[in-house]
């Protein structure tokens, strides 16, 4: 093995550590280091017994948003069906059955217009004949 990564890696070494035996303390120069990570531990115990209390306070409200929600919707709904069904008991009560189906009846309108249509067009022609010169 060569000298200079073996050098090199014992300088990396030295100065690394020194560099890692500091530790800081911030705030906590008194204790020692196993009471404030306990302290550290109780504390985010507490907030996660609060955070799961929350989040079931939450999850309750938005089952009651939920079924609210629903209740509404069920309300419209069933409205609905009964305008539906009161419409269909018309429709079957009428005496006359309907003759054509709507396209059928676009079709019969758009074949009157048409024939109004060549109609007027002969009738503005005045019936007569005349010869027109397109090409000189």
């Amino acid at each position: 093995m060569r000298k200079g990564p073996l050098c090199l890696l014992l300088v990396t070494l030295t100065i690394g550590a020194p560099a890692h035996g500091q530790e800081s303390t911030e705030g906590s120069h008194s204790a020692p280091l196993s009471l404030s990570a306990g302290g550290q531990i109780a504390e985010l115990q507490q907030r996660l017994k609060d955070s799961e209390r929350q989040r079931e306070e939450l999850s309750k409200q938005l089952q009651s948003a939920d079924s609210a929600r629903e209740s509404a919707l069920l309300a419209r709904l069933r409205q609905e069906n009964q305008r539906l069904k009161l419409q269909l008991k018309e429709a079957q009560a009428s005496p006359l059955p309907r003759l054509l189906t709507d396209q059928q009846q676009w079709f019969v309108i758009g074949a009157g217009v048409a024939l109004l249509a060549l109609l007027c067009g002969i009738f503005a022609s005045g019936g007569r004949r005349q010869r027109r010169q397109w090409l000189n």
